[in-house]
């Protein structure tokens, strides 16, 4: 497998770091940003749109560029470095996932369309932590009974694409217009936006043909794990780096902490921790590109690791960066933060681990070494 970026991709990271670091140039940017409502720049993911970012995973029939996992892993690791809250994987690699597999020709055109333009956010309302939503059919109209929550970036979201039982069994997918739902937002410990989204007989219309989306729901849930991974990855560079700097340049007793051995490995074992998430990260990338049907387990496999390096190293920069670890002016508690919801956004290390145990006996047996 090739890890090396091509210099097209090369040139795609480096126009999207320049925005980035620009629209996010200080903590204190990023902290007036987020502290009002939708909770992200729209002047930033409008120039993102211009700079073709949100069209990136979509053939150019759909209206988006053709590219494939690799550039999305790009955009969304530059996004985890400046902590940039637009919801790039929810909208474009979770929500437009679901629509390239599952949309009809015209919904792919219409959704896709807008979506890479920068005039429409998707909002994918799957979880159920309050009551299932269920579908019912009267003649060709749709309607959705439930509650969703939480829905990441529900609350301002123009359309919901929403999962939901259907009455024959299974699961299918059904596009409703955000207004049509009862939505009550509200923010998340690391600054960003959720929603309770309730429906009470809300029209609503099946995304593609109403019929059992599981198969394709679970590969859009791969594909946004691993874009989660490379934003966590893009964040943990930055943590780890600062942590670093901060052990180079920090005296105590007239001298740089980095002196004292004792920090040093733990600064180590950070990095160890880091480059583990960088190797996998990247090889599920890979899969992703050259064998799809693996994606479950690779995107697992990547989840997991990305769920034990985000506790270790966000708590360590908070640790080795002592009292102003824990200010809300200083930016490694904001990366911890970020990391610790990504760490349990579309599950958890626990639950990856389950994954990965259901598929255990696939697997040849080895003899063992005599």
């Amino acid at each position: 497998m090739d890890f090396t970026l091509s210099s097209e991709q090369k040139a795609l990271r480096d126009a999207v770091r320049g925005l980035l670091t620009s629209a996010y140039d200080s903590t204190e940017t990023r902290r007036e940003v987020v502290k009002d409502d939708p909770g992200f720049s729209e002047k930033t993911w409008a120039r993102l749109a211009e700079l073709g970012a949100l069209g990136l995973p979509f053939s150019e029939e759909d209206g988006g560029f053709g590219a494939g996992p690799v550039e999305v892993s790009v955009v969304a690791e530059e996004i985890g470095r400046t902590l940039a809250p637009e919801p790039f994987v929810e909208s474009v690699v979770l929500g437009g996932s679901l629509v390239a597999a599952l949309g009809t020709a015209e919904q792919r055109s219409d959704l896709i369309g807008r979506l890479a333009e920068g005039a429409l956010v998707l909002a994918v309302a799957h979880e159920d932590l309050g009551k299932p939503v269920t579908a019912t059919q009267d003649g060709d109209a749709w309607t959705l009974d439930g509650v969703k929550e939480p829905v990441l970036h529900g609350a301002r979201a123009d359309v919901l694409l929403v999962t939901a039982a259907l009455p024959g069994g299974g699961t299918g997918v059904f596009v409703v217009e955000g207004d049509a739902a009862t939505r009550t937002g509200y923010r998340t410990h690391d600054g960003l936006r959720a929603a309770r989204v309730a429906f009470d007989g809300t029209a609503a219309t099946p995304l593609g043909e109403a019929s059992d989306a599981a198969a394709a729901i679970e590969d859009a849930v791969a594909r946004a794990q691993v874009a989660y991974c490379h934003e966590a990855l893009g964040a943990i560079d930055v943590a780890l780096h600062q942590t670093v700097e901060y052990l180079k340049t920090r005296k105590q007793f007239g001298v740089p902490l980095s002196t004292f051995q004792a920090l040093t490995f733990r600064a180590a074992d950070m990095y160890v921790s880091a480059e583990l998430v960088r190797s996998t990260v990247s090889w599920a990338t890979l899969v992703l590109a050259d064998d799809p049907d693996r994606a479950r387990e690779a995107a697992a496999r990547a989840k997991l690791q990305v769920s034990r390096a985000a506790r270790h190293i966000g708590q360590e920069a908070i640790q080795l960066h002592g009292g102003i670890g824990m200010t809300a002016e200083y930016s490694v508690g904001h990366y911890t933060s970020r990391l610790t919801a990504i760490e349990h956004t579309l599950g958890a290390g626990s639950d990856q681990l389950r994954v990965l145990a259901s598929s255990v006996g696939e697997h040849g047996v080895v003899e063992p070494i005599a």
